[in-house]
């Protein structure tokens, strides 16, 4: 099986050798570093790292001193964690559809939905790539709105040149942290008394350092894949590649293609397909994210449909994701290609 995703601790060894030796198990000198240097890769003078993406989402949105009723307008096509985060906050959620270009928050659809209750726009940048955030940003100018940034997915990608994180609160993560990113002192201290539960462990912070540290390795090879995908998958019938803005530079944590409604095999049936011929796959929302029965009458998160959202829904019934990671090999990738357009009939 080639699998959708592999895990690479092998380059941590000196990191963890270095807690071990200091004695130091919270806030030590492996995070003060892990801090700074993530501050760097954000564009941001400040860096806090937390326990996880949703612990920073969290920890984001309290630091802003959301008082009940306070709206957070995001997009329902989002990993549940984020509107996790958003109800554990004590906000309530408010969502507008997507743009099918970059599959975030649409700023004309999420304009025509701020309230006067709305405080927070939170646009998620999926699979490695912003959202459109010069025009986010403007709006929450216009609007007196706080910027927060689901950037999960989205460490080391820029929207205009400039870094995600960098717009707004950043809120990211990574399998071993979680980190918020801003620029603004007095919300910095904030952020750090709302995290003093939540502090990244120091073994933590050796893990992600050293993940950290491989970015720019690992996010090169990332793109060298997803263009090789690409040019293979491209002209499959039924089937849509994703691409890379041009206004924007994609990390490509993710490689979500599109199966249309003409298309030989169903999402469903292409998945099952690759499955059985050794090709990993995830279907990543296979439903928006106010339809999980946990919020299906929350008192946070107000009645909404998915033909609501037509954008959000169609993506939702077509996404398919395949591997991209930097371990596949070149016959890892022709394979890949192969099985994909066999299944459908190219």
């Amino acid at each position: 099986m080639i699998p959708l995703s592999v895990i690479d601790l092998r380059d941590a060894e000196a990191h963890v050798a270095e807690v071990l030796r200091s004695g130091r198990v919270s806030r030590g000198p492996v995070l003060e570093t892990f801090e700074r240097e993530f501050a760097a890769v954000a564009g941001t003078r400040y860096a806090i790292a937390v326990q996880g993406g949703t612990a920073a989402l969290v920890t984001a949105l309290r630091a802003l001193g959301l008082r009940a009723g306070d709206e957070v307008l995001t997009s329902p096509l989002l990993p549940v964690a984020t509107l996790d985060a958003i109800v554990e906050a004590g906000a309530t959620a408010r969502f507008a559809d997507i743009a099918r270009d970059d599959f975030a928050l649409d700023p004309d659809a999420a304009a025509g939905a701020i309230t006067t209750a709305t405080r927070v726009l939170l646009p998620a940048h999926l699979f490695g790539q912003t959202g459109d955030l010069a025009k986010h940003a403007a709006i929450a100018a216009e609007s007196g709105l706080r910027l927060v940034e689901d950037a999960q997915q989205a460490a080391g990608a820029t929207c205009a040149g400039a870094p995600a994180g960098s717009f707004g609160l950043g809120c990211f993560s990574t399998p071993e942290a979680g980190v918020v990113t801003t620029d603004d002192a007095e919300l910095a201290g904030r952020l750090r008394d709302e995290a003093r539960h939540v502090v990244l462990p120091e073994l933590h912070a050796a893990l992600a350092l050293a993940r950290l540290e491989r970015l720019s390795a690992t996010t090169a090879a990332r793109r060298y894949h997803a263009q090789r995908l690409t040019e293979g998958l491209r002209g499959t019938p039924g089937l849509d590649v994703p691409r890379a803005l041009p206004d924007r530079e994609h990390g490509w944590q993710q490689y979500s293609v599109l199966i249309g409604p003409h298309a030989m095999l169903s999402r469903d049936e292409l998945a099952d397909a690759l499955t059985e011929r050794g090709v990993g796959n995830g279907v990543c929302h296979p439903r928006l994210v106010f339809d999980h029965d946990r919020y299906a009458r929350h008192p946070l998160v107000p009645p909404v449909s998915p033909r609501d959202f037509p954008s959000a829904s169609r993506v939702s019934e077509e996404m398919l994701t395949l591997p991209v990671h930097p371990a596949l090999t070149e016959t890892d990738l022709d394979t890949i290609i192969d099985v994909v357009r066999e299944e459908l009939g190219a």
